[in-house]
């Protein structure tokens, strides 16, 4: 680029002599320029006012404006006579190589039209005046006339006086960017730690997704407990891959039915902890609706731990159909009782009569003596569930009174290592020193804890460990009967206490016993609870308040 210093411009034959009128002019156009920059305090306006007046002022046929700012990045517009037009006319290559040269070419050319610094104009000659930012050149303001008479002595003056006012503005407005944009990013960044402290703080468990399933919000409760992922290890990852424990396909569908029907879904789960204690979970999928599209953004999967809930309704179930056994025990149980001591009664008499030889002339005395037998062992198993549905209907009062829960442990510990009901059974009694008393009937106590290790026992078919276990709490004694045996199914879980429901054998058990365990718990003011694994073992947990 050939530059021309300000004593040519002076000389230049084309330059007409400069008049009070025109200065007066060019006064009254800063002054109208400064004005409407008071104001302006985004630099692309600031840019595009300036531009726009000088060319106008000048009458050039384009004038651009390009700057490269600090926290910004490059600002650029032109102006051609009809108005605004593509700033990419003022190609960033050319700038910066203009900015690279120390220091930049300035002034005006006319010689080599292919170092102009704009292009897709036919033009003759260009004026370049420098935007001196902070002491440094920054940018630049540059006007294209399609004929070099158009510039005269006065507009290269003009053109500095404003690109002075314009590197003030463009400054300032810069710094006031900047400061927004801080502002903004800081109340951003506030206001996304507020909505996160929030998200934490709710007592469930939330994750959020997008349409490619990459997870994006995270919150503390999804962290925590034994099924927690840290948030580092899930944000931006794919959600299949996060929640791999869980079946792909149905969570799959789960999300794929969200994004595409926009319908908040509520699915109830249950999850079976390490230790053999089941969670029960109502899990909310909620899709997140643009309001400019009407599309699915995102969906937020809600997991709240209902265990306590639920626990509390199967609760109120089984103490519906306790009552109603007792109703029933109450009404029928005498009635029952009669017939079956007759049937009993006659059953023992003809049995003493073919142990005389009454019937050992007759064929079928054989048969005899095996089918009284059978009928007297049926009778007495009527008579077991008959005593058991009394249990029922009987208000367990008892004689209740301070007790030691260490004496009844290992009272019911022996009452059962004499039983002698399983093969390979070792007996284990785990009790914490100076435990509280409790006010309870010791009889009753001990016929639910006896009931627990039956069962128990009946659960280790091969052999295995029962444990009497017995630990304070907090205002609560905690007394555990445990074994190491096959475990009871997820699915029967909820049903194990209610009347008549049993996993053994017909003729192995009434489905009594638990019930009636459950029955004097709860009327002593306590909570009994299990926790098991298949195949690695059982835990009944008694919880009895202390006096």
């Amino acid at each position: 680029m050939t530059v021309h210093s300000a004593a040519e411009k002076a000389h230049r034959p084309h330059s007409p002599p400069r008049s009070k009128s025109l200065q007066a002019k060019e006064l009254r156009f800063i002054s109208e320029l400064g004005r409407s920059l008071l104001f302006t305090v985004h630099p692309k306006k600031v840019a595009s006012r300036v531009a726009s007046a000088i060319q106008r002022s000048v009458d050039a046929d384009i004038c651009a404006f390009v700057a490269e700012l600090e926290n910004i990045g490059i600002v650029s517009c032109a102006f051609d006579r009809k108005g605004e037009i593509d700033p990419r006319l003022f190609p960033k290559t050319a700038f910066e190589h203009w900015l690279a040269l120390l220091p930049p070419q300035i002034g005006y050319s006319e010689e080599n039209p292919e170092e102009f610094l704009l292009t897709g104009l036919e033009h003759e000659i260009e004026y370049v005046s420098p935007l001196h930012i902070n002491g440094e050149i920054k940018g630049a303001i540059v006007a294209g006339f399609v004929s070099a008479g158009d510039l005269n002595e006065t507009k290269g003056p003009l053109i500095d006086a404003a690109t002075q006012m314009a590197a003030m503005s463009v400054n300032l407005s810069a710094h006031y960017e900047a400061a927004i944009n801080d502002s903004i990013n800081q109340a951003k960044d506030e206001n996304w730690r507020f909505t996160e402290a929030i998200l934490d703080s709710l007592p469930v468990s939330l994750y959020v997704v997008d349409r490619d399933f990459r997870i994006v919000t995270w919150n503390r409760h999804r962290e925590i407990g034994a099924q927690g992922i840290p948030r580092d290890a899930a944000i931006g990852r794919n959600v299949f891959s996060v929640l791999s424990r869980y079946p792909e396909g149905r969570v799959r569908e789960e999300f794929e039915r969200a994004f595409a029907t926009g319908k908040i879904e509520r699915i109830e789960q249950q999850t079976v902890a390490e230790d053999g204690s089941t969670k029960h979970w109502l899990v909310s999928k909620v899709p997140m609706v643009d309001d400019d599209t009407g599309s699915v953004t995102h969906v937020i999967t809600v997991g709240e731990d209902v265990t306590a809930r639920v626990e509390a309704m199967h609760a109120v179930g089984r103490a519906e159909k306790l009552a109603a056994v007792g109703r029933l025990a109450a009404g029928v149980v005498h009635e029952i009782n009669n017939p079956l001591a007759t049937i009993s009664a006659c059953a023992e008499a003809l049995e003493e009569r073919v142990a005389d030889g009454e019937f050992s002339d007759s064929s079928a005395a054989a048969d005899l003596a095996e089918y009284l037998g059978l009928i007297k062992s049926e009778a007495f198993r009527c008579k077991s569930i008959t005593t058991g549905l009394l249990d029922f209907s009987r208000l367990r009062t008892g004689d209740r009174h301070l007790i030691d829960v260490t004496e009844i442990l290992r009272s019911s510990a022996n009452l059962i290592s004499h039983q002698k009901r399983g093969d390979g059974i070792e007996i284990k009694i785990e009790i914490d020193p100076d435990l509280p008393l409790v006010n309870a009937d010791s009889g009753q106590l001990q016929q639910a804890i006896i009931a627990l290790a039956t069962n128990a026992i009946d659960a280790m078919p091969k052999g295995g460990i029962l444990t009497f276990r017995a630990l304070a709490q907090k205002n609560r004694i905690a007394i555990e009967v445990a074994d190491t045996g096959i475990g009871i199914r997820p699915e029967d879980l909820p049903k194990i206490f209610e009347p008549f429901f049993t996993t053994k054998e017909v003729g192995d058990g009434t489905g009594l016993g638990l019930a009636v365990c459950y029955g004097i718990i709860t009327d002593h003011g306590g909570r009994v609870s299990v926790r098991s694994n298949v195949d690695r073992g059982t835990t009944f947990t008694i919880l009895l308040p202390v006096k």
